[in-house]
């Protein structure tokens, strides 16, 4: 059996937040996997130049973040939609942080891979996000 096909499938932003441990932080990464990914960074895609490990999105709501940590895992995981439309899946994992990316995401090594996402978790994540909170709006009109 693959890595792949042993991961668990979480279903609900719920379980989501349970993987949430303080002094632990986790990621989520849209790509087509764990077994994909391995043995090979990310590559930043305007210079063509590869990454010294793979590109996430840290999970762990900030100190100042006071609405429901549901409210967090929504936003983080639908601010990277647009690589599920073009055939990434939604996985959670953990590693050892190495450098940044090209939009000061965190690069991983030594990866840990967790969980995948389900459907029904980005759906639900979707509707919590557009309903929530002020999905898209601009930070320049002050």
């Amino acid at each position: 059996m693959s890595v792949d096909d042993s991961l668990p499938t979480l279903r609900r932003l719920a379980d989501l937040a349970e993987l949430l441990i303080p002094g632990v932080v986790v990621y989520v990464r849209y790509s087509p996997g764990p077994e994909s990914d391995a043995g090979h960074p990310s590559t930043d895609h305007e210079s063509g130049l590869e990454m010294p490990g793979v590109s996430v999105n840290p999970l762990n709501a900030p100190g100042w973040w006071s609405l429901p940590v549901e409210d967090w895992l929504a936003r983080r995981i639908c601010q990277y939609l647009h690589q599920q439309r073009e055939g990434a899946r939604p996985w959670v994992l953990t590693g050892k942080e190495v450098d940044f990316g090209p939009d000061n995401e965190p690069l991983l090594v030594d990866v840990e891979p967790i969980a995948w996402i389900a459907d029904e978790l980005v759906e639900e994540a979707r509707d919590r996000y557009h309903s929530r909170l002020d999905a898209g709006r601009s930070t320049h009109e002050d």
